[in-house]
């Protein structure tokens, strides 16, 4: 397809987002949507995009509190929502739990848990973006992954055997339903990534294009080194994971939708008896149980 002008590509994007919108039913005009935004080109060209189709959106971030990193993503978010008059939430990982990342990632690490800062930052992000999305009684709480982005997705799953998670995924999200559970759309499914990234520079928007310092060597970043590669001999192998993805999906819709179960814990949306955060929760009390016991007996000596 010959490049086109920066107008008519506007268009053309916008057009593929309503399109995605009314083809998978995501929302209506008069449901209430949360964009989760990080201060990055997908998220914030979404949240952009929404308000100017005439969506009632607001934005809702997480400060994983990663220094110079996450403030200045949350300063060029605030710029873009205050030129659009678009209501931004922001929910600081320090005032939740009372400690940054990169303190909870080294107090697991301590107690013999190697997890990535990737793994920790993306249970605790939804953990919260759930627990707002329902505190604040949005409908729909709609999130910037691009077509690179399920395509690396999917790949994942299957590289792994994670059927479950691979049916989970799509437009819109799960296989089941929950009143607990603000159910998550994906408007950009079908835009790739050097789209989003073009929308964003001929909007020009505020935006830091740099990666996240914790997230250098993330598992996902081999995938994309290889999708990179690949792409250049196979330009459509993308569109052909998707393509796959939707099949299966559809074949599974004849199946009884079952409900979502409950964390004992904290009651959100879970498919084990403790979600992955209340696991984290749990970790880092028995962590600090430790402690205590050490002080304690040092005070009886």
């Amino acid at each position: 397809m010959p490049r086109l002008s920066n107008s008519k590509f506007i268009k053309y994007f916008d057009k593929k987002v309503n399109n995605t919108i009314r083809k998978y039913k995501l929302f209506t005009r008069n449901d209430r949507i949360a964009v989760a935004v990080s201060g990055g080109k997908d998220s914030t060209v979404l949240l952009y995009i929404l308000h100017k189709l005439g969506y009632q959106v607001e934005g809702i971030t997480i400060d994983a509190k990663i220094g110079a990193y996450t403030n200045k993503n949350l300063e060029n978010l605030q710029t873009v929502c205050k030129k659009y008059k678009i209501k931004l939430h922001v929910v600081s990982f320090r005032e939740e739990f009372g400690k940054s990342l990169c303190y909870i990632r080294d107090v697991l690490k301590e107690k013999g848990h190697n997890y990535s800062s990737c793994m920790i930052c993306g249970i605790l992000k939804r953990y919260l973006l759930n627990k707002y999305a329902k505190k604040l009684k949005y409908d729909y709480l709609a999130t910037g992954h691009n077509l690179d982005d399920e395509a690396e997705t999917m790949t994942m799953n299957l590289f792994r055997n994670d059927f479950k998670l691979a049916r989970r995924q799509g437009p819109m999200t799960g296989s089941k339903r929950s009143k607990r559970f603000t159910q998550r759309v994906k408007p950009l499914y079908f835009l790739k990534n050097s789209e989003t990234r073009r929308y964003s520079g001929i909007m020009k928007f505020p935006i830091n294009y740099g990666i996240c310092p914790c997230s250098v060597k993330a598992y996902r970043r081999e995938y994309r080194t290889f999708f990179k590669e690949f792409e250049e001999k196979h330009p459509d192998f993308k569109y052909n994971i998707i393509k796959f993805q939707e099949q299966m999906k559809n074949n599974l819709k004849k199946e009884k939708v079952g409900k979502i179960p409950s964390c004992k814990s904290c009651k959100q949306p879970s498919s084990q008896d403790l979600c992955r955060a209340c696991q984290l929760f749990a970790l880092l009390d028995l962590e600090k149980d430790k402690k205590d016991k050490k002080i304690t007996k040092k005070d009886e000596k």
